[in-house]
C-alpha cells in the first residue's frame, strides 16, 4: 500500500476503499466510496508514479489520477454489462496512453469515443470525453502532497458532440461553466442530455 493510498484512506476512511482489477488488463484501480455525495469513484492508482512533460502553464501538475465519478444506480461489479464496464476500459485506455506516448494530460484534454464518433454505452449517449478538475468532489479530492511531490486529481466527464464543437469555438471555460450552470459535474448521468440548445446546433450546421 503506497503513500497516496494512505493518504486518501485518511479523507474517505479504511472502509470505504478496496482495490480492484481492470477487466480488461493488469492495472489496478481504487474503488473509493464517498459517503457524503453517496457517490462511488474509480480512480487510477499509481497513475501519478509517472512524471507527465506538462506545458509551462501547468508547472506543478506534473503528477495526476484520474477518476470517474459513478452514481448509486451504476453495477460497478457487473464486469460482463457493456453500460457499466467502459468506465475500466477508458481508464486503461488513458492510463496506457500518457504512459505510452511519454504524454502528459491536463484540464480541458478531450477524447473522441471511437473514429466515427459513438454513443459511450447503449445508455450513456455522450460521445466525447474532457478532464476536469473535480466539482463535485472539489473538497475531497483537493490535490494531495507526497513525499514524490504534489498529486492532482483529474475527472473524466462524458460530453456531446455539439458540447465539443462548443469548447473548441468558446474555449474549456465557457463549456465548464456552462456545464456547471445546467448542473452537471463529474458525476455520471445516462439521463442527461446536452446543455446546449438548439439554436447553438442549427448554427454549427
Amino acid at each position: 500500500m503506497g503513500e497516496l493510498h494512505n493518504r486518501l484512506i485518511e479523507r474517505f476512511g479504511q472502509d470505504a476503499i478496496r482495490v480492484v482489477p481492470s477487466p480488461f488488463s493488469k492495472i489496478n484501480f481504487l474503488l473509493i466510496f464517498d459517503k457524503q455525495t453517496s457517490t462511488t469513484l474509480l480512480c487510477t492508482e499509481r497513475l501519478s508514479d509517472f512524471v507527465m512533460h506538462v506545458n509551462e502553464k501547468l508547472k506543478g501538475r506534473e503528477r495526476n489520477e484520474l477518476f470517474f465519478c459513478l452514481p448509486s444506480y451504476w453495477e460497478i461489479d457487473n464486469l460482463e454489462n457493456e453500460r457499466f464496464n467502459w468506465v475500466f476500459y477508458w481508464l486503461d485506455k488513458l492510463t496506457n496512453y500518457v504512459v505510452n506516448q511519454n504524454s502528459w494530460f491536463g484540464p480541458g484534454h478531450t477524447f473522441p469515443n471511437g473514429n466515427p464518433f459513438q454513443a459511450i454505452s447503449s445508455t450513456m449517449k455522450a460521445n466525447h470525453f474532457i478532464l476536469a478538475d473535480p466539482v463535485l468532489l472539489e473538497e475531497k479530492l483537493q490535490p494531495i502532497e507526497i513525499t514524490a511531490g504534489i498529486v492532482h486529481f483529474l475527472s473524466v466527464i462524458p460530453i456531446f458532440e455539439d458540447e465539443m464543437d462548443y469548447k473548441m469555438g468558446k474555449g474549456t471555460f465557457k463549456l465548464m461553466t456552462k456545464l456547471k450552470n445546467q448542473g452537471v459535474t463529474e458525476k455520471l448521468d445516462d439521463y442527461r442530455s446536452t446543455t446546449l440548445k438548439s439554436k447553438w446546433r442549427l448554427k454549427r450546421s
